[in-house]
């Protein structure tokens, strides 16, 4: 340490200054700094509710599942497929959407608390942006382009959309039921 009014060394641990008398602060305990930096993100799953865990789970599948054949044709032996992206453009609001409800319980398991206020309670939040996915996926089954069938993509994606907003849906209406 170098003392603040004379520049000379100090010895580690000493009250004072050995050339001038000035009093040294003592530094603070190694155990406070740590508490007052931010809190370690550590990815723990036993944060998340098991609705939690179906919810990423399928939300999963539903992302992976935009990127398999929704579509498809057949006519004088030459068939062609297409992706549910492909199919209908809006569908990138649902791989958008499913990339942010994996980031967000991605967060929710790194932090016992998250570090920012967020709008509507955590069942809420999901449940908005799971039934936006799911009545997209909805609308994209049964929209399809003209002259086309379904392929196993759409099937998936689908059930997927249902299965990720389940399990938010019946504690809400569980809760509307109790409050009424």
């Amino acid at each position: 340490m170098i003392c603040t009014q004379c520049g000379r060394d100090v010895f580690e641990g000493a009250t004072e200054c050995a050339g001038c008398g000035t009093r040294i602060a003592a530094p603070a305990p190694a155990r406070y700094a740590e508490q007052v930096t931010s809190p370690m993100f550590r990815f723990d799953p036993q944060r998340l509710t098991s609705g939690d865990r179906i919810t990423a789970i399928s939300t999963l599948v539903l992302l992976i599942s935009l990127f398999l054949p929704w579509y498809g044709v057949s006519f004088l032996g030459i068939s062609a497929q297409a992706d549910g992206l492909a199919g209908h453009g809006y569908l990138y609001v649902v791989l958008l959407s499913s990339l942010a409800i994996l980031a967000y319980l991605a967060l929710r398991a790194g932090w016992e608390e998250l570090p920012a206020r967020l709008p509507l309670a955590h069942e809420r939040r999901l449940l908005a942006v799971g039934g936006l996915n799911a009545a997209l996926v909805l609308l994209a089954f049964l929209i399809k382009p003209d002259g086309t069938g379904w392929r196993f993509g759409a099937f998936v994606g689908l059930l997927a959309a249902l299965a990720a907003v389940a399990p938010l849906v019946v504690p809400a209406v569980l809760a509307r039921r109790a409050s009424a």
